[in-house]
């Protein structure tokens, strides 16, 4: 099969005289295909469909190469393809595969075209060779070719005038296709967009390189109220000694992709901001930095300034309503314009909320407003802050209030605001922001909600609680409470009670859980001991009558306890523990001990497994009672606690306070997991007593050396 390739055969006449039947003569398409970077089809002509036989739904998205044309044309196909992928423009003459399988020889004009993903294509215009010869078909060729194409076609003469434009290009511009011949593109589509594009023309028929994918931006008569985007490539056509007879150009009107890919790309953002919000507000239970963390995350990116405004009635509800009502507190503001006079603006400030004002609508109606320039300064209800309301009517565009709403009850509001040199907010920024606040509120009372129960709990704890130790035979006390680091109250107490005869009862314990249910636990488990201890029962019996106790508040609760009666006539103490460390003792001569008999099981298990253990305590020696806060943590296992503990307790020469204060400093790390109760019980020597008691006979039990 013969093939051949050439630029043209035009001869050299003057081109007034042949410059557009020329044009003909190389270019005279019927069909009309496209391929894209990868040499997939991706648009099939309906003559192209009539001369091979391929309808498009067999071809498109398929390699347009191997399918076409023929084994021993397929080297040269690749050739034309790399030359027009390079820029250049070519025709050629080659035998390209019907479907029923019998070759078709076409003259054809290849030429560089921006594919769907903006890389550079194929646009192929061929027509059968016999239609060459035919005139007369050819010029029916072209006018169906550019009806057929949806792509805007153009060719241009030398001097950049119009030539010939298809239908595509002239509903593309809002002018007809013969309002376009002979006039420059700047006089059809005028503007600055259409004069650099000229320049672009002259450079492609300067340098006869094609150029692909020129991005075109402006307004047309077909759409005069909105811009419009265009990709544009030009391919130079040239002659038989390579003069340039003109260049053709393809127009792909790509306004919606663009729109939908920035639409897309907001929306990506939306998303990534929503999904940091969610990571960035409410990394704490505390209310002023929840408040902060919603201002960082508004500022800068929706907004120019945020402030977050809570009511005190809400951060206050025990307050007499006439002194709150109406009041709302400054939690947080971001406000980066250093030229901005803010003085009014610091958090904590309160302000009465004026009635028939912007935030009484937003507050009683719960729903978002906008606010533009003129309205602006109404922000500022103190009449007093002149600068302020001057600052915001000449600086500000608009502002928009969003109600904090969480679980049905306004809870304040979050002014957000924009200066003139930026777009006002658009539905989609309303949209986000009021998102951002739905979810921030959540947070915000959240955080509120934990404030008002751990404020409870600690009221209720130190209700509960021994603010003092009282003076007992024999021993020297002292006790610390330390919540956890996140400053949440739990259940661990400790409590010292005279019992008759000299003795002491020694308690300590922990309630498995944290807030106020603890605590209230706790304060029924303290009463129950103290109304157990005065039955003079030995302290294993007290702890099965405890574990009854805590199986009546629910079978979910449960606790661990150690409990002791100290006798300075016997000199020791009996202990009994439910599941509770052991605790440890160290004599006077620096000798460190933990209790190692059985540890019981916790209270609330309903294993009723309790012994009770003699403990020795001599003169000078140490009993050290803790709950589990002090031993355990995250770096360190309990035996590791336990040992950290033994050698806190080398130096018992000093006061117990201070002994007390060096167990924690060493044993507790500056973010504590968990609360933590310590009570320490130093025995005394018998001139030391205020009271003494004949010997009391006990059963001694084994304690564990560390």
């Amino acid at each position: 099969m013969d093939t051949h390739q050439s630029t043209s055969d035009v001869p050299d006449h003057p081109l007034s005289a042949v410059g557009y039947a020329g044009v003909l003569r190389d270019l005279l398409p019927i069909a009309l295909w496209r391929s894209d970077a990868k040499g997939r089809i991706v648009e099939w002509s309906l003559a192209a469909r009539n001369l091979l036989g391929y309808g498009p739904e067999q071809l498109l998205g398929r390699y347009g190469i191997p399918i076409l044309v023929p084994g021993p044309n397929r080297e040269l196909a690749d050739q034309l393809t790399q030359r027009v992928v390079a820029g250049e423009a070519v025709v050629a003459t080659l035998s390209v595969r019907h479907r029923d399988g019998h070759l078709v020889p076409m003259e054809m004009w290849i030429c560089p075209a921006a594919d769907p993903q903006g890389g550079t294509g194929v646009l192929v215009i061929a027509v059968e060779t016999s239609a060459v010869l035919r005139m007369r078909d050819s010029l029916a060729a072209l006018e169906g070719l550019f009806r057929q194409s949806p792509i805007g076609l153009a060719m241009f003469g030398p001097d950049l005038r119009f030539l010939r434009v298809n239908d595509a290009l002239a509903r593309m511009h809002g002018v007809s296709a013969a309002e376009h011949l002979g006039k420059r593109p700047a006089e059809v589509a005028p503007g600055g967009s259409a004069a650099a594009l000229e320049t672009v023309m002259q450079q492609v028929l300067d340098r006869g390189k094609a150029v692909v994918d020129v991005r075109r931006t402006g307004r047309t008569p077909a759409d005069p109220d909105h811009d419009r985007t265009w990709s544009c490539s030009y391919a130079p056509l040239l002659g038989s000694a390579g003069r340039p007879l003109g260049l053709i150009a393809s127009l792909i009107d790509i306004t919606d992709g663009q729109q939908a890919q920035a639409e897309a790309g907001r929306a990506r953002q939306r998303f990534a901001l929503l999904a940091e919000a969610g990571t960035r507000i409410g990394t704490t239970l505390d209310l002023r930095q929840t408040a902060e963390e919603v201002v960082q995350v508004l500022v800068p990116r929706l907004a120019d300034s945020a402030d977050v405004q809570l009511l005190e009635a809400v951060l206050d509800p025990d307050e007499a309503a006439a002194s709150t009502h109406g009041v709302v507190r400054r939690m947080a503001a971001a406000f980066p314009d250093p030229s901005a006079p803010t003085a009014k603006l610091t958090a904590g400030m309160t302000f009465q909320v004026p009635l028939g004002s912007v935030y009484e609508q937003v507050i009683a109606e719960g729903r978002p407003m906008n606010l533009y320039q003129a309205d602006i300064p109404a922000l500022i209800p103190d009449p007093q802050a002149e600068r302020l309301r001057a600052y915001l009517g000449t600086r500000m565009g608009c502002a928009r209030l969003v109600p904090l709403v969480a679980r049905g009850t306004v809870l304040g509001t979050v002014v957000l605001t924009r200066t003139r040199s930026r777009e006002p907010f658009d539905e989609q920024d309303c949209m986000l922001i009021d998102e951002l606040v739905a979810r921030a509120a959540l947070n915000i009372d959240n955080a509120r909600m934990y404030t008002s129960q751990r404020e409870a709990a600690i009221t209720l704890q130190r209700s509960l609680t021994n603010t003092s130790l009282p003076e007992v035979t024999g021993l020297e006390l002292t006790g610390r409470y330390l919540p956890a680091s996140d400053h949440e109250v739990g259940g661990d107490w400790f409590d010292v009670i005279a019992l008759p005869e000299g003795r002491t009862g020694l308690v300590i314990g922990d309630v498995m859980g944290h807030g106020i249910h603890a605590a209230a636990v706790m304060g029924q488990l303290r009463t129950a001991v103290r109304t157990l201890a005065r039955q003079d029962i030995l302290p294993a019996q007290i702890l099965c009558s405890l574990d009854a106790t805590v199986a009546d508040l629910g079978e979910n609760e449960m606790a661990t306890c150690v409990y002791g009666v100290h006798d300075p006539a016997a000199g020791g103490c009996l202990i009994a523990r439910a599941g509770h460390p052991p605790p440890a003792v160290a004599d006077a001569r620096g000798t460190i001990t933990f209790l190692d008999g059985p540890p019981g099981t916790p209270l609330g298990a309903g294993g009723q497994d309790f012994q009770t253990e003699e403990v020795p305590l001599p003169p000078g020696s140490l009993l050290v009672l803790y709950t589990d806060g002090l031993i355990e943590a995250r770096e360190r296992d309990l035996d590791q606690g336990m040992q950290q503990l033994a050698q806190a307790l080398r130096h018992l020469d000093r006061p117990l306070d201070e002994i007390c204060d060096h167990i924690l400093d060493r044993l507790l790390p500056s973010t504590a997991p968990d609360d933590v109760a310590v009570l320490l019980a130093r025995a005394l020597h018998p001139r030391n007593s205020s009271r003494s008691h004949p010997e009391r006979r006990h059963t001694r039990g084994p304690a564990g050396k560390v």
